[in-house]
């Protein structure tokens, strides 16, 4: 029988498919008693009902992972903690190679599943065979094994949440839809139903496939779309084992897993049918769209060719249900930026059986406290562009998306569908010059330069191939001439009014109150002094303010300036983004370049690094900043948009007797790391202080105003961290890096690369990652290790330090002029690494 619809909750949950339910499960595990859950019509009645409920827990990175595998420990015990059984087993996975490549990637896989504390055993096809019969191997290369993965019921699984959250005080009333989700003045208050409204401190959206439509009525971009997804279901096979594992073949885009001495062929291809293009019924309850056996043909022949016994079996079911997919295969987790006290848990990609006990535990944490448990950046909804919520993006994307989640993961790789949506105005220009692009935040940027007139590639390989040579001499014009950068992507957003300076000292570590025309870097903290981003502001007026930050941080970004800047005063926050293009200018001969296109005085004394200056350049104006990313003499040039052509040709005009080289993002990376440059969101996040991250610089101790994060920073002053950010690197003759490769030291697993790259100037490989001691991670604890970074599953010797490894004094940003290879950090020139 319903319960009666209550006046009030602390916390109301839209939506009662497994993410609901788990969510609810959680807040009253941890003491909140005043949970209602309304469902609008039955429990799992939306896309929970018909998943195949694999649990699986490999995933891209550590915070995803440990969602899994906190699932999979919880279902182990869920039964006995709720009395309902939930059909969970661990009959672990095997998933083969059949390419060079795939067997790369499960290598390099393999090597990060034991950076975050799961066992992923590489086997060769013997032994594939061995454990798993039914597989052909005749063209397989090896395979990964997870012992620990396995498979539930979703349906017993969700009715186990919920009876533990009823048991622990939730309301979960069904067939009680929400009609609107109240807001005023920019907070949540309430929820509407057919029975009366529902004031509430906190709500979260679980609607599943309806959540792009619920939070659109927000003016909130929610981004997923739903896809036909398939699966058939054989007729029995005699002599199935009862304990076989779920079976991938991420090649043929086909999985198999037992179903009751049947099995269970579902299928994530290439071509995708995005569904529901016109919205989704209120009413789609438990129900099935139209078989497509024309669509799923090619892959079910591949099914027979890896598992030959099914040549010889009817099919029972072919089944086909919707399943709600992002543009970037990442889930849809926390705040909606701009109303207070709402939430969304949605977008999980096909992936939301095996990651419900951790998003609903992620979720609980976060909307109890206000912030995460730890850095869940890439699942965070702020990186949604508004865009994101259109339509036409969302179905186009959709097609390429649930194929994507199987595709090879190429480095630097980027969807080919819905682009060019947010563009450069030089973007015609550097398609010209033989542009690589790949997309963030819908922004085409450059990866790096082919040959002019040359198809360009979707992304780089594992290997040293023509994207490492184009994208080496890039980095190599950087740091022996002049290299153009477009980094229009940049997000711009102006802080105006008597209390703006107040606000961001509030905000930020470093000390703002500088002279006009002075620019400051600094990180901004939570509470807990985690760093919530990292900015560059620049002082352009006494009561104006313009703040530079990454493309994927401006709505996370805008939305923590505006949260702050309410009650405190006579203060404006503006995104005038759209206004500015960026041309950085970097290498030793930048100030020879813009010399020519400018009669601005760049020397040091009149132009000193760190400063700020509307400068003449072209026939156009441009705010230029002395700054750098790459760790060379250089200038970032905020340019009117509509001036950036002119300026950019004039630049262009001038260098033809000084070796100009347009460059990428790929360089712009590589040259970052050789100079030990942090990046938000790679390196540091919102669970990393500045004193873990060798940002302590930053932080203004003696400044007057105090700043948020600070008592949290005084707790880790003078202390040597347990945990700490350490550059890395590895012999050039090793595999490349490109992140989440496991550090050890002295045979001793203590961490795991954040971010990695080729350092084409010092000859080796370069990453940084945080790496972990009880005793603390000092001077003394480097120089006593014996280091390796594992690379596709094999070790290689690696100097560790705390500093960059090419001019760590920074004598170039300072207009200092010495030789290359006088700069290479001496750990180096005197360690096993050779340059070249």
């Amino acid at each position: 029988m319903q319960s009666k619809l209550p006046s009030h909750a602390e916390y109301a949950i839209i939506g009662g498919g497994i993410i609901g339910v788990s969510i609810a499960y959680h807040l009253t595990r941890l003491g909140h008693r005043d949970v209602v859950l309304l469902e609008r019509d039955q429990l799992t009645c939306g896309t929970t009902w018909h998943a195949a409920g694999l649990v699986t827990q490999l995933r891209s990175n550590e915070n995803m992972a440990k969602l899994a595998q906190y699932s999979a420990d919880l279902f182990q015990d869920l039964e006995q903690i709720t009395g309902q059984p939930t059909g969970f087993r661990q009959s672990g996975s095997i998933t083969v190679a059949s390419t060079p490549a795939r067997m790369e990637e499960l290598k390099r896989g393999s090597s990060m599943g034991r950076s975050f504390g799961l066992e992923v055993e590489m086997i060769d096809a013997a032994e594939a065979r061995r454990r798993v019969p039914l597989l052909n191997v005749s063209d397989v290369l090896g395979a990964a094994w997870i012992a620990s993965d396995g498979m539930t019921n979703p349906i017993d699984t969700a009715r186990a949440f919920a009876a533990g959250a009823r048991s622990g005080g939730a309301k979960i009333l069904e067939r009680s839809p929400v009609t609107r989700i109240v807001v005023e003045k920019g907070r949540f208050i309430g929820v509407e139903t057919a029975e009366g409204l529902v004031r509430a401190e906190k709500a979260v959206i679980c609607a599943g496939l309806w959540s792009r439509d619920v939070a659109a009525d927000l003016n909130w971009t929610v981004p997923l779309h739903a896809a036909e997804h398939f699966y058939v279901v054989t007729e029995a096979i005699p002599g199935l084992p009862t304990d076989l594992p779920t079976i991938r073949d991420m090649d043929a885009k086909v999985y198999a897993k037992p179903d009751a001495g049947k099995l269970l062929v579902g299928f994530f291809e290439t071509h995708a049918k995005p569904w529901g293009m016109d919205g989704i019924p209120r009413d789609f309850s438990f129900d099935a769209l139209p078989e497509d056996f024309d669509h799923i043909e090619p892959y079910l022949l591949g099914a027979i060719e890896r598992m030959p016994a099914l040549a010889d079996v009817g099919l029972q079911l072919n089944f086909n249900g919707p399943e709600s997919f992002t543009p970037d295969n990442r889930f849809l987790l926390g705040p909606a930026p701009h109303i207070a006290g709402l939430y969304v848990a949605t977008g999980f990609n096909s992936c939301g059986i095996e990651s419900s006990g951790g998003a609903g535990k992620v979720m609980a944490d976060w909307m109890s406290t206000g912030i995460p448990a730890n850095d869940y950046w890439e699942m965070d909804v702020r990186r949604a562009m508004p865009f994101q919520r259109n339509r036409k993006y969302l179905y186009e994307r959709t097609t390429e998306a649930v194929g994507n989640l199987w595709n090879l993961h190429w480095p630097h790789k980027s969807p080919k569908t819905a682009r060019n949506v947010r563009v450069s105005p030089l973007h015609g220009r550097l398609a010209e010059a033989g542009a690589n692009f790949g997309e963030v935040a819908g922004w085409e940027r450059v990866q790096w330069f082919g040959p002019a007139g040359c198809a360009p590639a979707s992304h780089a390989t594992f290997t040293r191939d023509d994207w490492f040579r184009q994208s080496g001499e890039e980095h190599n014009a950087t740091r022996s001439d002049v290299a153009l950068f477009d980094q229009t992507s940049f997000a711009h957003i102006l802080v105006q009014g008597g209390d703006a300076l107040a606000l961001l000292q509030r905000l930020s570590t470093n000390d703002i109150d500088v002279p006009v025309g002075r620019i400051v870097y600094t990180p901004w903290l939570n509470e807990r002094g985690g760093m919530e981003s990292d900015v560059t502001i620049a002082r352009i007026a006494d009561e104006e303010f313009l703040i530079v930050t990454a493309a994927v941080q401006r709505i996370r970004d805008l939305a923590w300036l505006r949260m702050h800047a309410k009650g405190a005063g006579n203060v404006s926050v503006t995104d005038v983004s759209s206004g500015y293009a960026t041309l950085s200018v970097m290498g030793p001969r930048s100030r020879e370049l813009l010399a020519r296109v400018s009669p601005a005085n760049f020397s040091d004394a009149a132009f000193p690094f760190a400063a700020a200056r509307e400068i003449e350049i072209g026939y156009g104006l441009a705010l230029a900043f002395r700054m750098t990313f790459v760790g060379e003499l250089g200038w970032e040039l905020h340019i009117p948009t509509d001036q950036t052509l002119g300026i950019y040709d004039a630049l262009v005009a001038a260098s033809r007797d000084l070796d100009l080289r347009h460059a990428g993002y790929v360089a712009l990376n590589t040259l970052r790391l050789e100079a030990g440059y942090r990046d938000w969101g790679a390196d540091v996040g919102d669970e990393d202080s500045p004193l873990e991250s060798g940002l302590g610089f930053t932080v203004a101790w003696s400044k007057a105003d105090d700043f948020m994060g600070r008592a949290a920073l005084e707790a880790q002053r003078g202390k040597t961290p347990c945990r700490r950010l350490v550059q890395l690197a590895v012999s050039g003759a090793a595999p490349l890096m490109f992140g989440t490769e496991p550090v050890w030291r002295n045979g001793t697993l203590v961490g795991y690369l954040r971010s990695a790259g080729f350092g084409h100037t010092v000859g080796c490989g370069i990453g940084m990652g945080y790496l972990n001691a009880d005793g603390g991670v000092g001077s003394q604890w480097l120089t006593d290790g014996h280091f390796e970074v594992e690379i596709a599953g094999e070790r290689y010797p690696a100097v560790a330090s705390f500093k960059g490894f090419y001019d760590a004094a920074r004598t170039r940003v300072k207009g200092e002029w010495h030789k290359t290879e006088d700069l290479v950090s001496p750990e180096l020139r005197a360690s096993f690494l050779k340059r070249g």
